[in-house]
């Protein structure tokens, strides 16, 4: 094992989140004129924001501006629009008229800004845990070990930790108690669909799940799979459209944190109840219209390659003869049909109920069992040596910081506040040694 000296900053993740205050670190480091100790950890071999999912035509849900810098510092030379420049794009993209870029050169961008941090990202690690580091009771840092491809492990510490491990996939039942090529989640949509399907000429292909991504992939498998029946299984009547009208929209600003922050538990969540169809369980309206046209157009060519089985659960699977076999609960009419597919993809979201399972050696030395307005996790008074160590946790706060908190909206923002905290904490330990050796 080896042992690596003290670090400011240890990231494990290394997704928009970390990435963005990585960005906001080297700024820090720049205005300070001494550059933070950092190391994030990514089990990923290279950067990949949501690779399985970029698909041809999808475009971002969010406007560039809400890129990785501009809502903290539009002149940082991270942001999106200086990406177009570099890259020679800038009127060409301008002469798209549009706020929202494709979902594939938004990655392009995050993988440029991620690039040029390099050097303080450690890819193909992946952290088995983390731990606090005592003396005499008190937690003097906090370390993680992880282990590289070849599984050798490496051992870190540092004064501050950042945990940004993206949330869970959500595989429900009765799928959950299915380990099968046939059965994926949406989260390896691209890399998994081709080999579920090798071989098969005109292949059946159940899409379970009425949000964005169910409906994504159900055009995909369309026009990847010419000869493909798709049946795409919703619980409800119908498509909900999603909600970005500008009041609605309202409940992603950054401002809307301190908001929902403040609210008693009951009230905030049902303000994130009533607003939960912004981005829960919805599609764009365009891609409704766009799913709705293919449905037709099978209308009137008089086939049947694609269905919307609304009002629909699956009840029961099983897997026979290299086929997947559901049993439908039909919740309009009160029936069941048994279908047979040649692979199931689950597009069925992801989970960020809690904390992280990584901060569980934490928890008892914690005040409360969630984090405060700025991300820490609440280390107890008493814990924590000199008060110079943080633990932070991001995109896992949604039901104190409302719904943007799992997603891009924020991030640039929300990075600044956690370098805030970091450099509140350095100064005050750097003032505190000074009044003792004085």
């Amino acid at each position: 094992m080896i042992d690596a000296s003290c670090y400011d900053i240890l990231g494990i993740g290394f997704g928009p989140s970390n990435l963005a205050l990585a960005i906001a670190l080297d700024e820090s480091g720049r205005r300070r004129r001494e550059p933070w100790r950092t190391v994030f950890l990514e089990r990923q071999k290279s950067f990949a924001w949501h690779v399985d999912m970029l698909l041809p035509g999808t475009d971002m849900q969010i406007a560039f501006v809400k890129d990785l810098v501009t809502l903290r510092d539009p002149t940082s030379p991270f942001s999106f629009l200086n990406y177009l420049h570099e890259k020679g794009r800038l009127t060409a993209f301008l002469n798209l008229k549009t706020f929202n870029p494709s979902r594939i050169e938004f990655n392009d961008y995050l993988r440029w800004a991620a690039m040029r941090l390099d050097g303080h990202v450690c890819y193909g690690e992946t952290v088995d845990h983390i731990a606090p580091v005592l003396s005499e009771g008190r937690i003097v840092a906090l370390e993680a070990v992880s282990r590289d491809a070849t599984g050798r492990k490496c051992l870190r510490r540092a004064r501050h930790l950042v945990v940004a491990t993206g949330g869970r996939p959500v595989i429900p039942a009765p799928f959950d108690t299915v380990a099968d090529r046939r059965v994926l989640h949406s989260s390896r949509y691209l890399s998994g669909i081709d080999a579920a399907l090798a071989g098969k000429a005109e292949p059946r292909v159940a899409v379970i799940g009425g949000g964005q991504s169910g409906a994504e992939i159900a055009v995909d498998l369309g026009e990847r799979f010419p000869n493909a029946c798709v049946d795409l299984v919703i619980r409800n009547f119908a498509l909900r459209p999603a909600d970005d009208t500008a009041f609605a929209n309202e409940i992603f600003d950054p401002e809307a944190v301190d908001l929902m922050f403040e609210l008693e538990s009951d009230r905030r969540a049902d303000v994130l109840e009533e607003l939960r169809h912004t981005n829960y369980a919805s599609v764009d309206a365009k891609l409704i219209a766009r799913l709705h046209a293919i449905l037709y157009e099978d209308c009137v060519l008089g086939i049947r390659r694609r269905r919307l089985l609304r009002e629909t659960e699956p009840d029961a699977i099983a897997v026979v003869d290299g086929a997947v076999l559901l049993r439908l609960h039909d919740r309009l009419h009160g029936g069941f049909e048994d279908a047979r597919y040649d692979a199931v993809v689950l597009a069925t979201g992801y989970e960020r109920r809690g904390l992280p399972d990584m901060v569980e050696p934490l928890r008892p030395f914690m005040q409360r069992q969630d984090v405060d307005r700025r991300y820490r996790l609440p280390l107890a008074s008493s814990a924590a040596s000199l008060q110079q160590i943080l633990a932070d946790v991001q995109g896992w706060s949604e039901e104190t910081h409302g719904l943007s908190d799992t997603l891009l909206l924020v991030i640039s923002v929300r990075a600044g506040e956690i370098v805030g905290s970091i450099e509140a904490i350095d100064a005050a330990a750097a003032a505190l040694a000074q009044a003792v050796c004085a």
